[in-house]
């Protein structure tokens, strides 16, 4: 697993809070590094970024790269019960275990004060990797989530079905609108929608409304007009939610 890691200069003076960010379907570390232009806002915040890949890769599965939406590049952030996908597609776990202890003991992070957001697929894997985790992550943001994954009409080719299987109750586990009926978050969840995506269909921001509404979650969502999916939306407010994660963990 390749990852990418931004150290802030206030490094050099002791521990720093870690924010974790999930990348969206076919990206890999590096569309994040590259693209988004949080690393000069992140080094005034004194907030170190991690940025690990969004699948494994050459794992030897046939067809593992044959698909936009499944396999390489699309782990959608679970731990896959399905053969052949369960030997190596645990996302779940690298995330919220491989991972942290790997940024424990190799940089100066401060593991008390940790965060995750996340774009797209990656907004989905942030809201319920939080979630599930609420005494864990200080601070929770996405931009463009996959909000109700089982209200997507994605079939042949939704991801859960190859990945878990056919019972739906496995499902709930990895839907941040569903997990929301017995789960909070402790601090706000900040959301940003382009108004003008034309993914808006699958990724559902109106039902994570209704959701937080219902559980008494609090939710700031925030639609911007003319927006769309792309990376130009990610760059124009990253800081915003960098700042939202700095106001939770410095």
């Amino acid at each position: 697993m390749n990852l990418a890691v931004f150290v802030p200069p206030q490094a050099a003076h002791g521990r720093v809070p870690v924010v974790y960010w999930l990348s969206g379907l076919t990206c890999t570390e590096q569309n994040f590094t590259l693209k988004a232009g949080a690393q000069r806002v992140a080094a005034e915040l004194g907030l170190m970024l991690v940025v690990p890949d969004t699948s494994p890769r050459n794992t030897g599965i046939p067809g593992e790269a044959d698909e936009e939406h499944f396999g390489a590049g699309a782990g959608f952030y679970l731990d896959a019960t399905q053969s052949p996908w369960s030997a190596h597609f645990r996302m779940y776990t690298y995330v919220t275990e491989e991972l942290p202890a790997l940024i424990a003991a190799n940089f100066p992070a401060d593991m008390r004060r940790e965060g995750i957001f996340g774009h797209s697929m990656g907004g989905h894997g942030a809201l319920t990797i939080a979630l599930k985790n609420s005494g864990r992550y200080r601070s929770l943001s996405a931009l463009a989530p996959i909000c109700a994954p089982m209200q997507n009409n994605w079939k042949p080719w939704h991801p859960f079905v190859r990945y878990l299987g056919e019972d739906r109750e496995t499902w709930k586990q990895y839907d941040a609108c569903e997990l929301l009926a017995h789960q909070r978050f402790p601090g706000t969840i900040l959301v940003d929608q382009g108004d003008a995506d034309p993914l808006m269909g699958g990724l559902r921001p109106e039902l994570l409304r209704d959701a937080c509404a219902r559980a008494g979650q609090a939710l700031h969502l925030r639609m911007q007009p003319g927006y769309d999916h792309s990376y130009f939306f990610v760059a124009s407010f990253i800081g915003d939610h960098l700042r939202h994660h700095a106001k939770a963990l410095t």
